[in-house]
């Protein structure tokens, strides 16, 4: 008799929670098991794969592996991510990347694109690599760990990371404003960290911006299939620049960036139906 009541709350739960999920309008079931299914499989490929990465630990190849499978998580989502202008990406030389960060599903934007870069180290706070089993296979992959509370140490981490960059013409990928922006009108502002990476090891900075997040709202439990536009721009030589020259180097930088996330916002935003209900809050 117990096991028929178990087995009728069961089949209750997972149909609430089906229904749920098919809903468009504001929905905490969906919203949260959106995130946690992004969590829980990059977790469990983790787990999986980190032992494979001690053939060759921090190889920034070892990526591309797991790349590979975690970027179908898009499929799940009915989200689209559509790269212009790759070729910039995809040219063989040591580069500091940088783009707006919105969500950690900037994550997954980044899978979708990571084999037109190929070798690409992406630099991610220090709390991350005691997310494990994440945070070890990350490690092991060739992502590099910075403490941010420790100004001195990051930097010269990054020193370390940014000879690696141009000897083995790799690519370092940075978030500039250095905290998820919830702001959907525009960007923040830039802190200095990444241009100086730039100048002192004299490789070009390629601006990258994704397009902004309509279709998620934490506020109002939202998130709904959506269309993310990557839109990479023409790379910022900084040969010949001094360190007198960041800040000057930001702000064309920041100009860039920002007029051309206004313009794929308005691009974006004119495809969708009259009656979305469009987002600007994260």
């Amino acid at each position: 008799m117990w096991y028929k009541i178990l087995i009728f709350t069961i089949i209750c739960v997972l149909t609430y929670i089906l229904k749920k999920l098919h809903d468009t309008g504001p929905n905490r079931v969906k919203f949260y098991f959106n995130f946690f299914l992004f969590y829980f499989l990059s977790s469990m490929l983790a787990a999986v794969i980190w032992p494979y990465f001690l053939l060759s630990p921090k190889n920034v190849r070892n990526a591309k592996i797991a790349v590979r499978l975690l970027k179908h998580i898009t499929k799940l989502y009915d989200l689209k991510w559509h790269l212009r202008d790759g070729k910039i990406l995809a040219e063989d030389r040591g580069a500091v990347i940088i783009s707006n960060h919105q969500s950690s599903l900037d994550i997954l934007g980044m899978f979708n694109i990571w084999e037109v870069v190929d070798k690409l180290a992406a630099i991610a706070k220090k709390e991350l690599f005691y997310v494990w089993p994440f945070g070890l296979s990350a490690y092991l992959a060739g992502v590099v760990y910075i403490d941010r509370r420790n100004a001195k140490g990051a930097y010269k981490q990054l020193k370390i990371t940014s000879e690696v960059m141009v000897k083995n013409k790799t690519k370092i990928w940075l978030f500039p404003e250095g905290t998820r922006n919830k702001d959907y009108t525009k960007l923040q502002p830039f802190k200095k960290g990444a241009f100086n990476i730039a100048v002192a090891a004299q490789v070009p900075i390629i601006p990258v911006v994704f397009s902004p997040y309509y279709f998620i709202n934490k506020e109002k439990y939202i998130f709904n299939k959506g269309h993310v536009i990557i839109q990479c721009l023409e790379p910022v030589p900084t040969v010949g620049l001094t360190m007198e020259d960041v800040p000057d180097l930001i702000d064309r930088v920041h100009q860039k960036m920002s007029t051309a996330y206004q313009e794929i916002s308005k691009e974006v935003f004119s495809s969708l139906p009259a009656d979305y209900p469009v987002t600007l809050v994260g």
